[in-house]
């Protein structure tokens, strides 16, 4: 895939202060970076400083795909409303500051609202909105100048669970269009919609990679068979020459190098006559490996 943007050796040292400490990365053409982190992590002094909004002690950003700072839609984490201005008034407004001509910017605005799932709500004044709605707004003033870059700080942390399922699912429709770097501390959201992850901690990028990539390196996946009574578990789990922990009614099965597969491990339990309740595959969550991950630093 083609690179968009390159992130190298970026700083922001306040005084004796180190606030984000040479982070490097790279960013695909249309696909969903989540920038995970703590409170506190760098978050949103590194969205910051990619959007021009604050100057990096160090290092540099470049997009090699043209200009940045004219490809950028950003949403801060508290977005700020003129809640006298209507839907369409904002929009247009923000089209032209981002460099759509005059005689586009309301159609554009109009086109963009439509697809946030504004339409009905043109003319209708921000100071009528629900929270949901102003993140939709927010949205839509982000990308109203078709940026080949989307930044988002914390898209959904402040709506309700109706209003993050509606935004996150504006969001997955929206990665066929542009590249999305969004922070999060709701590890769910990022395991739902990311193709990349960067694990920030204390200003430090301390790992990176896809979801799967960085399951591989920390995730213990086993496979769980659950019997019909803690008997029949532990003779299973003493008998068997699988690697396995009897728990109660279930044994845990360790997944080595991919191995057993599934099939394979269903033709093994075929061998024995115990009554099996349930077999499956688990995974840990992402909130699991974020810890893991902590644990390094």
């Amino acid at each position: 895939m083609t690179i968009l943007l390159q992130v190298t050796g970026l700083t922001k040292q306040y005084a004796e202060k180190v606030v984000v400490d040479e982070i490097e990365f790279t960013l695909e053409k249309n696909t969903s970076t989540a920038l995970i982190g703590p409170n506190g992590a760098g978050k949103t002094t590194t969205l910051s400083m990619l959007t021009g909004l604050l100057k990096p002690t160090s290092g540099s950003v470049k997009m090699l795909d043209g200009d940045l700072r004219a490809n950028i839609g950003f949403l801060p984490q508290y977005p700020q409303f003129h809640p006298w201005l209507s839907a369409l008034e904002f929009t247009e407004m923000a089209a032209k500051l981002n460099g759509v001509p005059a005689k586009e910017a309301k159609l554009e605005a109009q086109k963009t609202l439509e697809f946030v799932g504004l339409g009905n709500d043109l003319n209708k004044k921000i100071a009528t909105f629900s929270g949901g709605m102003k993140q939709r707004l927010g949205i839509s003033q982000a990308i109203v100048h078709k940026p080949k870059l989307l930044l988002l700080d914390e898209p959904v942390s402040a709506l309700d669970p109706v209003g993050r399922r509606e935004v996150l699912d504006l969001l997955k429709g929206l990665q066929q269009e542009t590249t999305i770097l969004y922070s999060t501390h709701i590890l769910n959201d990022a395991e739902e919609m990311t193709d990349q992850l960067l694990f920030l901690r204390d200003g430090k990028l301390v790992e990176q990679g896809t979801l799967r990539e960085v399951r591989q390196r920390f995730d213990e996946q086993n496979y769980v068979v659950e019997f019909s009574s803690e008997k029949e578990a532990k003779l299973f789990a003493n008998q068997s020459e699988l690697i396995g922990e009897a728990k109660g009614s279930y044994v845990y099965i360790e997944i080595i190098d991919e191995k057993p597969s599934m099939q394979e491990l269903l033709q093994h339990l075929s061998r024995y006559t115990y009554k099996i309740r349930k077999v499956e595959r688990q995974t840990a969550s992402l909130e699991e490996i974020f810890m893991k991950v902590a644990r390094k630093i």
